[in-house]
């Protein structure tokens, strides 16, 4: 016997069939042990139990009945209470312990590699106790064993048990009848849904798979219902996620069908879940082409075109879907999605209301519209979206994510971290989240904390440059600025052209004080981004610590070239220009920075410092007045101020400034040494001594040299308890 299909011309078995006669002569003829096959269908089977029974009358005939999976067969022989009687056990169902391995390969054959290469872990149990115990079986029963199987279970002793196979005294083949080949290939074909095949387990999958797969080999079988079981198959393939194996079901459908135009269709799905979005686009448009109103496969192809950019094309595709279905909610989403990825936000989150009135309880679409809604930078009704998502889908964990996020942009930190949590309870490897909740953490200044976050998020995935860069960030916010360092080192191992982590990398450098390194970090993260102005600022002021003045003006006039109104630009110009003394430059340098920004405190000071060295001390001292309305304790203020008064000769008044500057900082030397210097010019040697004491108390080496040569103090020079004080 082979397992070659054999023709047939009549229903099976009959009394006059030579396959049935041959089975019944050597079930007559055996004695003691035997083993014999039988492949034939579930109802063939009780059809052939029913006949042998009939035919066979001088043996005790027992039915072995497997209804689900067993691992030890022999063991279930010899719990046999008549087991000594039996003459011949009819096995059925044996197929139950090989659904969950089985693979549900093409009834093709099994190639070279697959039958002599085999591995034991994908051996069932039962198998394995069969060829275990295939010795005991002989020794132990006087029976004749008879596998009542379907083709892939016959195939499946073949190729996992053959030592078991090979020991068979016959194999026998009952195709099914065509009666029943006609109503198992109708069933199938009418009552085949995808929606029903998702809900099935794995084995139940399998065994839908390997029995379409028997079908369609029938020799019997009709074209017309093999193209529709074919139909079938793919989408049971689809279900099983197998979706290189759905397509071939689809193309051999199409092969005997070609204007079959659903299987065009489920083939364009099973391509875009491989990721071939342009052949799907290409398999909508062969069933486009053969029913014109298809809106599901107008909608279908508008998913492919978003997913390969062509967003515009996309949006046509879903129009054209809604004027043959204006209620069909899958292509109201679809086009919001593609409006979203075109930025036409307004139009987008119309879209998804729209489909929202007609599902409600669609949590995608209450999540892509929070999405849309936090791109218009609308975060409270985005949050609002997310919530109603999370409603209807607790574990939405995308969801949780990005009203993490949008309660970020809102501030709401707290909020935010609880979110982040929520994402990381649902799915704990979640590496973005772990970023994230890392990110709000530092916002809130907890940053030992988001260190720990962010190690969390490189450990699920070590190559997100992300968590590395926002590390480095954390570690240098703790002043730990070599582990900073370390950590924009592997940023840019993982993405040499991330110019934000040469920028903080920069930044880590000059707080260690390696400025020229820092330089070449910023010229980096120019190089990669050259209208990166935070880069070119950070250069300038790099270049203005290691004294290139000239760079620095020209470094930040880059940045001022890219944003006119950046007022630290200007103020950092102002800065460098005073360093060269070019003060008239540096004070309209600050002028710009106080335009832009009228509070800038720092800019009225440093103004102010610029005119006292143009000898315009008026202007000097409405300058310093200026930072004193925006901050009144600004110790500095007051001391220049004094400074520029004393440069007018109104010495009491600079004295009531340095007394405040001393006032707000006790220990500031310079204003204690500026008003001795002050109280000198009033010749009042009293003041002079006592002032000039407390600020070599704090400075000694410093005021003791200044003093040597500091003209203010000449006229009580010779005094002798200045010289004492001064000598030391």
């Amino acid at each position: 016997m082979t397992l070659e299909l054999t023709d047939w011309d009549k229903d099976l078995p009959s009394q006059g069939d030579e396959e049935y006669q041959a089975l019944v002569r050597t079930l007559n003829f055996t004695e003691g042990f035997g083993l014999l096959f039988v492949r034939c269908s579930p109802s063939e089977c009780e059809q052939l139990i029913t006949k042998v029974n009939e035919d066979i009358t001088n043996k005790n005939i027992e039915v072995l009945r497997l209804d689900k999976a067993v691992d030890n067969l022999y063991e279930i022989i010899d719990k046999l209470d008549n087991k000594e009687k039996i003459n011949i056990l009819l096995i059925t169902g044996l197929e139950h312990s090989f659904y969950e391995y089985e693979e549900c390969k093409s009834l093709a054959g099994w190639n070279s590699r697959d039958i002599y290469s085999y591995s034991w872990k994908g051996v069932p149990p039962v198998l394995i106790n069969l060829n275990q115990q295939r010795e005991r079986l002989k020794d132990n029963f006087n029976i004749c064993f008879v596998f009542l199987l379907p083709i892939f279970a016959i195939k499946y002793f073949i190729q996992r048990a053959p030592d078991f196979f090979d020991w068979r005294s016959g194999l026998f083949e009952f195709p099914i009848d065509l009666k029943t080949l006609e109503q198992e290939s109708s069933r199938i074909i009418k009552d085949g849904h995808y929606e029903k095949y998702l809900t099935l387990l794995p084995e139940e999958r399998t065994q839908a798979i390997l029995a379409i797969q028997e079908l369609i080999t029938e020799e019997n079988q009709t074209s017309e219902r093999q193209y529709g079981l074919l139909f079938n198959l793919g989408r049971l393939q689809s279900a099983e996620k197998n979706y290189k194996q759905a397509v071939a079901s689809f193309d051999k459908a199409l092969g005997m069908k070609p204007d079959f135009y659903q299987a065009w269709n489920k083939r364009g799905i099973a391509l875009m879940d491989l990721g071939n979005d342009e052949e799907a686009v290409a398999s909508f448009d062969k069933a486009l082409g053969m029913k014109p109103d298809f809106y599901q496969a107008w909608n279908n192809r508008g998913y492919a075109l978003c997913n390969i950019g062509l967003n515009e094309e996309a949006v046509a595709s879903c129009d054209k879907a809604l004027e043959f279905k204006s209620d069909y909610h899958q292509a109201w989403g679809n086009r919001g999605n593609a409006l979203a990825n075109l930025g036409r936000y307004e139009e987008a989150v119309a879209s998804y209301d729209r489909l929202l009135e007609l599902k409600p309880d669609d949590h995608l679409a209450w999540h892509n519209r929070g999405v849309t809604l936090a791109n218009l930078g609308r975060y409270e009704e985005a949050v609002a979206s997310y919530n109603k998502a999370i409603e209807i889908k607790p574990n939405f964990y995308q969801a949780w994510g990005n009203r993490g996020n949008a309660l970020e942009d809102l501030g709401h930190n707290e909020e935010a971290f609880a979110s982040y949590d929520k994402v990381l309870a649902i799915k704990s490897d979640d590496h973005i989240a772990w970023n994230n909740r890392g990110y709000v953490l530092e916002n809130l200044g907890r940053y030992e904390e988001a260190v720990a976050s962010y190690d969390k998020a490189i450990e699920f995935k070590p190559d997100y440059y992300l968590a590395w860069n926002n590390r480095g960030y954390a570690l240098a916010n703790l002043g730990r600025y070599e582990e900073a360092v370390v950590s924009y080192n592997k940023v840019i191992e993982f993405k040499p052209d991330y110019y934000l982590a040469w920028n903080n990398w920069g930044n880590a450098l000059v707080n260690l004080g390696r400025y020229e390194e820092a330089v070449v970090s910023y010229n980096k993260a120019i190089e990669f981004k050259p209208d990166y102005h935070l880069a070119w600022n950070n250069r300038g002021n790099v270049l203005e610590d290691l004294g290139h003045n000239e760079e620095a003006v020209a470094s930040y006039d880059k940045v001022l070239e890219l944003k006119p109104d950046d007022h630290l630009a200007w103020y950092n110009r102002g800065n460098a220009l005073a360093n060269l003394e070019r003060y008239e430059e540096a004070v309209a340098s600050y002028d710009k920075a106080i335009e832009i920004k009228p509070d800038f405190y720092q800019a009225w000071g440093n103004r102010g410092n610029a005119l006292e060295d143009l000898g315009r001390n008026e202007e000097a001292v409405a300058s310093y007045d200026k930072v004193l309305e925006l901050k009144f304790d600004d110790h500095l203020a007051w001391n220049n101020r004094g400074n520029a008064l004393a440069n007018l000769e109104r010495y009491e008044e600079a004295v009531v400034s340095y007394d405040k500057a001393i006032e707000l900082k006790p220990d500031y030397q310079l204003a204690w040494y500026n008003r001795s210097r002050c109280y000198a010019l009033q010749d009042n040697i009293e003041k002079v001594l006592e002032n000039l004491q407390h600020a070599i108390k704090l400075s000694p080496e410093k005021y003791r040299e200044w003093v040597k040569t500091d003209s203010n103090f000449d006229t009580i020079r010779k005094d002798e308890r200045f010289q004492a004080l001064i000598q030391g």
